[in-house]
C-alpha cells in the first residue's frame, strides 16, 4: 500500500534501530571518557570557553549533565548517587501497576478487528513524540510538555536501571488517541520509547494531556526489562499511570488553546474518585506525580521517578 513511500531510516525495522541506538552508546560512552580525561579542557578552549549553555534547554541539558557526572565515579551502581542532585534518588517507593486502557498500542487489544501494536513499528524509538511517523507526519497540537523519568530499583537503594526500555502514550488535548479515535486512526503521535541512559532516566518532548469524562489527567506508561523486549505487553515488568498534577492542569487548562473541554471535564472529578487513582495510597500519588515547572507560553518541563522493584 505504501510502496511509492520512500525508504527512510526509521523504516529499516527494529532491528535496524537496535544497531543503531547500540553504536550511539558506545559512541556516547568514547566520548565521556574523553572527557574525563582532560578533553573538557581542550573542548573549552576550541570553543572560546564560558558560558552557561550547558543549563539551558530541558531534554538535552538533562540527559547531557547527568551522563557526564556518571562516567568520573567507579562503578555503575554508583552513578545515581555521584551525579547532581536532580538525578540522584534518595528515597523511592514501587509504583502500582494500572490498567493500560483500552488504547494501549501494546498487543493487548485491536482496532476494527486488526491487533494494534505501534512497538512492532520502526520509528516508535524516539524522543520528541509530538509528531506522527511513517506514512502521516501530522503533529498533535497543544502546549509543550518536556518529562523526564528516572527509573529505580526500589530494592536495591533506589540504584538506577539502566537499558530499560519504556514506553509512553497518552491523549491529545481534546482527549482522544491516536490509532483508536475516530478522525485520528490513521495517526500515531504521543506514542514513543526510549532506553534508559545510565542514570536510569529518559526524556520526552510532548504535549501536556487533556482532560477526557471520567477521568483524571493522566499518561500512561509500560517499563520493559530492554529494547529488544520492548515489542509487546506480555514482556512488560510494570504498567501503570502518571497522575497530572491538578494546579498545572488548571493553568493549561483554562489559559491555552483547544483544552477548553478539559475545564470541564477536571472539574468533575478527583483522584479519590478517579477509577485508576482512586484506591491508591497518598505516598503512591505522590510518586506517580510529576513535578511539573513552566507557562503555557515558554512550555513547561516535569520530573518523575518510577519506582521498581527488581
Amino acid at each position: 500500500m505504501h510502496d511509492d513511500h520512500p525508504i527512510e531510516e526509521h523504516d529499516l525495522g527494529l532491528q535496524h534501530d537496535l544497531a543503531t541506538m547500540t553504536a550511539r552508546i558506545v559512541e556516547r560512552r568514547r566520548m565521556l571518557a574523553w572527557l574525563a580525561t582532560g578533553g573538557t579542557a581542550a573542548l573549552v578552549a576550541a570553543c572560546g570557553g564560558g558560558g552557561g549553555g550547558s543549563s539551558s534547554g530541558g531534554s538535552s541539558s538533562s540527559s547531557s549533565s547527568s551522563s557526564s557526572s556518571s562516567s568520573s565515579s567507579s562503578s555503575s551502581s554508583s552513578s545515581s548517587s555521584s551525579s547532581s542532585s536532580s538525578t540522584s534518588v534518595s528515597s523511592c517507593i514501587a509504583d502500582p501497576t494500572e490498567t493500560n486502557g483500552p488504547y494501549p498500542s501494546d498487543g493487548s487489544n485491536s482496532v476494527n478487528g486488526v491487533v494494534s501494536n505501534i512497538l512492532a513499528a520502526s520509528g516508535v524509538v524516539r524522543s520528541d513524540i509530538r509528531s506522527s511517523f511513517g506514512s502521516s507526519t501530522h503533529t498533535a497540537p497543544g502546549v509543550q510538555l518536556t518529562l523526564t523519568i528516572t527509573l529505580v530499583n526500589t530494592n536495591n537503594s533506589c540504584a538506577a536501571l539502566s537499558g530499560y526500555a519504556i514506553y509512553i502514550w497518552h491523549c491529545t488535548r481534546d482527549g482522544n488517541y491516536s490509532l483508536y479515535s475516530s478522525g485520528i486512526t490513521g495517526e500515531n503521535y504521543l506514542r514513543g520509547v526510549q532506553v534508559t541512559d545510565a542514570n536510569g532516566q529518559v526524556t520526552f518532548t510532548t504535549i501536556y494531556p487533556g482532560a477526557y469524562s471520567g477521568r483524571w489527567p493522566h499518561i500512561h506508561f509500560e517499563v520493559y526489562p530492554s529494547l529488544a523486549t520492548a515489542t509487546g505487553y506480555a514482556n512488560r515488568v510494570l504498567v501503570s499511570q502518571f497522575a497530572m498534577p491538578s494546579a498545572v492542569s488548571d493553568t493549561v487548562y483554562a489559559g491555552a488553546t483547544g483544552y477548553s473541554a478539559s475545564v470541564t471535564n477536571k472539574a468533575a472529578i478527583t483522584i479519590a474518585s478517579d477509577n485508576v487513582f482512586g484506591d491508591n495510597t497518598s505516598a503512591q500519588i505522590a510518586a506517580q506525580t510529576p513535578t511539573i515547572t513552566g507557562s503555557i507560553s515558554a512550555g513547561y518541563t516535569g520530573t518523575v521517578v518510577v519506582g521498581l522493584a527488581v
